[in-house]
């Protein structure tokens, strides 16, 4: 569920809940208070009446006992000069808030609450005016609201006559403050529980994926790249701690590949010194020979002279592949991709090598399985350089006790593109060795490496050219009949509308 889909049904929820809570509770309440207050007060009627209109509750209260006295009033008027009758009347009524006051004339004979006296005998009204209905009365309010029931009479001596039924307003039924209180209290419970279970499911849903994310950071910052973040939402946050934990994978491998390539840099280093201190201490040693006269003789002057400059030259070469090598990782060799004949670019690659082969008794030998207008995309220049590199290495490495090498380039046509292999007779390449003769520095044998020269970068620079011209370049080999390299080219096509691809 995403962020803002929360927010909304935490709005909804913060309106909703409470609302059926407090509606269920409420309605729970006052069934049971009803219920109650019919039971206690032997009441009949709706629950709506009960609650919504207390002074009918009250009013309904006194119903029986003001029924007696208007049939007293009717037919047996002597009973209201009875006072035994008037307070077993008053005692019925003073447990329903109620009382009796008896007029005569101007004096009241009978007070059924001395202390409510003083407080309403004001409101009362004179004589000629008190005939109320059963279920009537007459509302006073003020600081001491009362409901007044009262019927006029003639004592039998001939005065005037009222007698008065009061009920207390101030004074609401028990059940009915009870309804009150737990309705207030219910509330306050609702609102209490809605906020706990909102609180709740927002902690874990936001709050606690943004403790572990900050706890991420620290572990960060900190230097602990190994704390993983991972959340089970797919909200926003979900989505902040999946790109942080991105970030700290990414983070983690870019110092991983920080550390190999710095390893990778001591090696170098440790590489470059040994390959040049080898030809640097020939150089020396052979240029003390001159100078302390141990070359004594004209031809052992010339050979001493002869190695310096081998040695020299070697050195030249690897600080050449060395910085070439360098500028091409970085990627600072700018390409110059075109469309090249195969045909024609290799018939005059081997017209450039037959010379030197022969020179050298090898045999160099051209087979073309390609259609002779088969092109690929290329930087001619830079593809020489792999194919002078791989040749290079395979004639280092030709086995001198057959009585003469051989070389073999094949092309073959592979669909979308073409695949190059350069097989020799040579004395192979152990099986352990080859997934890593295109390493820079990688020396099968190191021993014969240093005897025979090179950087140990030829295939690895062949490697990154291929590679930047998205062919691919690999290895096979067997110990005492030679090997192949194979490297592939991308086809340089036309579609129908004549457009290059």
């Amino acid at each position: 569920m995403k962020l803002k889909e929360r927010l909304f049904t935490a709005f909804f929820i913060m309106i909703l809940m409470p609302v059926i809570l407090l509606t269920i509770t409420a309605c729970t309440i006052v069934s049971l208070q009803i219920n109650s207050i019919q039971k206690s007060y032997d009441l009949e009627g709706g629950t709506v009446q009960i609650i919504t209109n207390p002074i009918q509750i009250l009013n309904r209260l006194t119903r029986g006992a003001y029924n007696e006295i208007k049939l007293a009033v009717l037919k047996t008027p002597e009973k209201l000069e009875d006072e035994e009758f008037i307070k077993k009347l008053n005692n019925e009524l003073l447990n329903k808030y109620s009382f009796i006051l008896v007029r005569k004339d101007d004096k009241f004979i009978f007070v059924g609450n001395e202390e409510k006296l003083d407080k309403i005998k004001e409101s009362l009204q004179e004589f000629g005016k008190n005939n109320t209905d059963v279920d009537g009365g007459t509302y006073i309010g003020g600081k001491h609201p009362v409901l007044i029931k009262a019927q006029d009479f003639y004592f039998s001596d001939g005065d005037e006559g009222t007698i008065f039924v009061i009920t207390d307003l101030n004074t609401l039924v028990p059940q009915l403050k009870t309804l009150v209180f737990q309705s207030a209290v219910s509330f306050i419970i609702i609102l209490c529980f809605t906020a706990v279970i909102l609180t709740l499911w927002i902690y874990r849903s936001v709050l606690r994926p943004l403790n572990r994310l900050r706890k991420g950071m620290n572990k960060i910052k900190e230097g602990d790249l190994d704390y993983s973040v991972v959340s089970d939402t797919d909200d926003e946050i979900g989505q902040l701690c999946e790109d942080f934990e991105q970030m700290r994978i990414r983070l983690k491998e870019l110092i991983n590949s920080r550390l190999a390539y710095e390893e990778e840099i001591r090696e170098l280093i440790s590489n470059i010194s040994h390959d040049l201190k080898t030809p640097l201490t020939a150089i020396k040693g052979y240029a003390e020979g001159l100078i302390d006269g141990v070359a004594d003789t004209e031809q052992k002057q010339e050979k001493y002279l002869k190695t310096i400059m081998t040695k020299a030259n070697d050195i030249s070469i690897l600080v050449d592949e060395l910085s070439f090598y360098a500028r091409i990782d970085c990627n600072t060799i700018p390409y110059s991709f075109k469309e090249i004949n195969l045909n024609e670019y290799f018939n005059d690659c081997i017209e450039e090598l037959n010379f030197d082969f022969e020179i050298k008794n090898i045999e160099l030998v051209f087979e073309n399985e390609t259609e002779p207008d088969t092109s690929v995309v290329a930087d001619a220049e830079q593809l020489k350089r792999v194919i002078n590199n791989i040749i290079g290495n395979s004639i280092k490495y030709l086995d001198k006790d057959k009585k003469r090498g051989c070389i073999r380039i094949h092309l073959k046509d592979m669909g979308s593109f073409v695949q190059v292999e350069i097989v020799d007779n040579g004395i192979g390449i152990h099986e352990a060795d080859l997934p890593f003769i295109f390493d820079r520095f990688y020396r099968a044998d190191a021993s014969r490496n240093s005897r025979k020269g090179g950087s140990g970068l030829g295939l690895a620079i062949a490697k990154k050219i291929i590679e930047d011209h998205s062919g691919r370049i690999w290895a096979e080999s067997e110990i005492g009949k030679g090997t192949t390299v194979f490297f592939t080219l991308k086809k340089y096509e036309k579609d129908r509308t004549g457009t290059d691809n």
